[in-house]
This record gives structure tokens, sequence and C-alpha cells, in this order.
């Protein structure tokens, strides 16, 4: 009984650390999306065409993928 109530508060722990490196790697995707305007693609201005906008789904899946990376980084163990 006993070891059964350690491994759900372990699994518990496992969890909110799991949600925690979540958040983390959302808010790193916001700041890196934000500063540099990743996957917006590029804006015309006047009198220069250059490639056109990216479609909602384009500048989704760039979002995921960033997310993605994020998610790796902040999974990686500290190395001292």
């Amino acid at each position: 009984m006993a070891e059964e109530k350690k491994q759900e508060e372990q699994k518990k722990l496992d969890d909110s650390a799991a949600k925690g490196r979540d958040e983390v790697a959302l808010e790193l995707m916001k700041f890196i999306a934000v500063t540099t305007g990743y996957g917006k693609g590029v804006t015309s201005s006047a009198g220069f065409s250059g490639k056109p906008a990216k479609t909602p789904e384009d500048y989704a899946d760039s979002l995921i993928q960033l997310f993605e990376k994020c998610r790796a980084v902040v999974a990686k163990p500290v190395s001292e």
C-alpha cells in the first residue's frame, strides 16, 4: 500500500515537471517568435515584391516546429 502511494506521488511529480518544462518551452517559443518575426515570411514594401506572405497554415506549422525545438532544448539535461 505504501509503495503504491509513493509511485503515485512520483507520477504526480513527474507530470508537474513535464508540464513545467512545456510551459518554459512555450514561453521561449513566444519570445523567439515575437522578437524575430519567426515564421511570418517576408512582407513586401512599396515598390518591392518579395516572397508572398505565408498562409495561416504555414505560419502555424512553423510555430509548431519552433515549439518542438524549444521543447527539445528545455528537456536537455544541464551539463556542468
